[in-house]
């Protein structure tokens, strides 16, 4: 009995995934053909090229140019054709070790390092050159050290001498409030004690200023026939009614007062405490010559 053979199942068709995706699909531009280049740009190009290697480099562009070639040939090995090369291979020279001893730890396995000498100095000019402008340095900054010290140093004396000068005068109104007290007969300007005789002849000229000025613009105003019979002696001084007696130089005077101001303080203090027991830095005036109590006789004992 013959075989009859079965039909063949239909060949399958595309998957999902081979079917062409219309959605997706993107039309690539034709290449736009070059451009010719026209005569005239040609021209202008060629003619550009030809300044640029006709110009000549600059100092920085020849420099760096240099710089770049030196690094290039220190960076790069000595091939083997080389004769340097093969004579250190004679020597037991091989490639990555250092020259000389193998023993020796502080062998170079690099080139020295080349530094370019540009200027015209003999060997050590550099060096010294920088040795003197860091000692010219080292002078400015030194010297403005001194001036800022000196400074300093000024403008505390000057603000100690005010102090000890405040001191001075504030002990002057002690000892006059001491032996002239309020209400007693004023005392003639010479037989005042030297101690504080400065202070009566400084406000002694004040008043004698401000009267002056007072009836200067007072007398404008007045008749030179004019009696005041309420001016005083010092009141027709002042108007030019009568002479002023000219005032002695008080040698005295002058020669405490030229005296430094710690020692008139300490000349003033020394008095306070010896003549009326007064202490001029513990302000107080003490009932005996032992001033108990009293720390000692210089300000910084009363600290």
């Amino acid at each position: 009995m013959a075989k009859i053979d079965s039909p063949s199942p239909p060949a399958a068709g595309p998957g999902p995934e081979e079917l062409d995706d219309y959605m997706s699909m993107t039309i690539a531009e034709p290449a736009k053909p070059a451009e010719k280049e026209t005569y005239t740009q040609r021209r202008i190009r060629k003619q550009r090229e030809a300044e640029a290697r006709s110009r000549p480099k600059s100092k920085a562009e020849l420099a760096a140019a240099a710089a770049a070639a030196r690094d290039d040939a220190l960076s790069t090995a000595l091939p083997n054709s080389s004769k340097g090369f093969q004579m250190m291979a004679k020597l037991g020279f091989k490639p990555g070790a250092a020259l000389g001893a193998s023993s020796n730890p502080n062998a170079r396995t690099e080139p020295l390092h080349i530094s370019v000498k540009e200027d015209r100095g003999g060997v050590g000019m550099q060096n010294e050159k920088k040795r003197k402008f860091r000692e010219e340095v080292e002078g400015v900054e030194k010297k403005q050290r001194a001036e800022e010290g000196g400074y300093r140093e000024r403008v505390a004396k000057e603000r100690e001498g005010k102090r000890v000068e405040g001191m001075f005068w504030g002990a002057m109104r002690v000892l006059e409030g001491l032996e002239q007290p309020e209400g007693r007969d004023q005392v003639p300007v010479k037989k005042v004690n030297v101690l504080w005789r400065g202070l009566v002849r400084e406000r002694q000229e004040k008043e004698r200023e401000r009267r002056a000025r007072y009836d200067l613009h007072q007398g404008f105003s007045r008749s030179a026939a004019y009696v005041d019979f309420e001016e005083d002696e010092q009141d027709r001084q002042a108007l030019g009614k009568e002479e002023e007696d000219v005032e002695e130089e008080d040698e005295e005077l002058n020669e405490f007062l030229n005296l430094e101001g710690k020692e008139r303080l300490k000349r003033l203090v020394g008095y306070l405490r010896k003549e009326h027991q007064y202490c001029f830095w513990c302000k107080f005036k003490y009932v005996d010559e032992t001033m108990e109590g009293c720390p000692g006789l210089e300000e910084d004992d009363h600290d």
